[in-house]
């Protein structure tokens, strides 16, 4: 159900240290350290090279509730489109119409809104073919 899940954090660099530390007992680790050309910083952690949990920075502070971000798995394309118009159907704001995401990897596929809280909930699928 969960593919990967984040959590934006108000000072990365800490963050990370205890991430690290933390997780490794647990055997899991750094998968991705990206950033952005926007400044925004973010760490993937998990096991076997997949990142299902991230922390993140958006450069800017975001005050003690944080968005948090939930991505759903989705078995296909049709299914990130069905799970997106439903979103909108209930008048969810739009952050990302479902589409591939290079940057992640080429077969990602998804679509983000925010639920009624206001968090960033996506569905994905990792197996959608790039588009030319």
């Amino acid at each position: 159900m969960i593919d990967h899940f984040g959590i934006n954090c108000s000072d990365l660099e800490a963050s990370k240290q205890f991430y690290d530390a933390v997780l490794a007992p647990l055997g899991h680790g750094r998968v991705l350290d990206y950033s952005s050309p926007e400044g925004i910083g973010a760490v993937g952690y998990g096991s076997n090279g997949k990142p299902d949990f991230w922390i993140s920075d958006f450069g800017v502070d975001l005050g003690p509730n944080r968005e948090m971000h939930l991505a759903f798995a989705a078995p296909d394309a049709a299914t990130v489109h069905a799970f997106f118009d439903a979103a909108v159907a209930l008048r969810a704001e739009v952050l990302h119409e479902p589409r591939h995401f290079p940057e992640y990897h080429d077969h990602y596929y998804g679509g983000f809104v925010r639920d009624p809280d206001g968090n960033n909930v996506e569905a994905v699928c990792h197996r959608v073919p790039p588009t030319s």
